[in-house]
């Protein structure tokens, strides 16, 4: 009987191990997908290519991680098959890793941009463009720590962010606009950088996304499309 005990405490700890070996990789790609995201603006702002060339760089170590994670996940669903609020912390971190790695690629999708800007003049002194990057990542960073905290509350302030960052894009778009119009030689440089605002919104959109799946995670409720089903019930 003491060594029935002694063996499921062990298996206990084994599966306590592999949880926070899951949290930790989890942060270490949140962490990246931030780097990304600051370097790509910073690469902007300074005229830096050889920074956006890193930053680039770096959405291949995220790539790696979301696929150790996905395995993880696995490995554990397989061999605990846990239920509760520990199944709906993995299959949370499935969804997860997905939002992150495609935060990751807006991010190299910026820093094609930036390529492209840093062969022009600048067309403007950016304001906006780095107050919505930063709007976006504290969404970011608020919704990964409302993950480890399991924290419902934090993840819905980040939920009610959104609607700042759509008002940073609609403001910086009627301003490219502007400049199109007063003359032609602008378009190429507007449209590029309105391109990079329209990354941020979306990076704004999967942070969201990652709000609506704390609150799953510990309430399992889907807030998702909330006002859309109720409309079309």
């Amino acid at each position: 009987m003491i060594r029935a005990n002694t063996s499921r405490e062990h298996t206990n700890r084994e599966y306590e191990q592999e949880l926070r070996r899951l949290r930790e990789q989890l942060l270490l790609m949140g962490a990246k997908v931030e780097e990304i995201i600051h370097g790509s603006i910073r690469a902007l702002i300074d005229r830096d290519s050889t920074l956006a060339e890193q930053m680039i760089g770096v959405d291949r170590k995220i790539n790696q991680l979301e696929i150790a994670i996905d395995e993880l996940c696995m490995q554990v669903l397989a061999r605990r098959q846990p239920v509760a609020s520990d199944l709906r912390f993995l299959t949370t971190a499935l969804k997860l890793v997905t939002d992150l790695e495609r935060i990751g690629d807006l991010g190299v999708n910026i820093c094609e941009r930036v390529l492209e800007l840093n062969g022009e003049p600048p067309l403007k002194p950016y304001i906006d463009l780095p107050n919505m990057t930063r709007e976006v990542q504290e969404m970011l960073h608020e919704a990964l720590d409302a993950f480890v905290a399991a924290d419902v509350e934090r993840a819905q302030r980040v939920i009610a962010r959104d609607k700042n960052v759509d008002a940073y894009y609609t403001q910086i778009f009627r301003e490219l606009l502007t400049y199109m119009m007063e003359d032609p030689r602008n378009i190429f440089r507007a449209t590029r950088l309105q391109s990079i605002a329209k990354y941020l919104e979306r990076i704004g959109d999967h942070a969201t996304n990652l709000g609506e799946l704390v609150v799953f995670m510990v309430k399992g409720k889907d807030i998702r499309h909330a006002g859309k089903l109720s409309d079309a019930g």
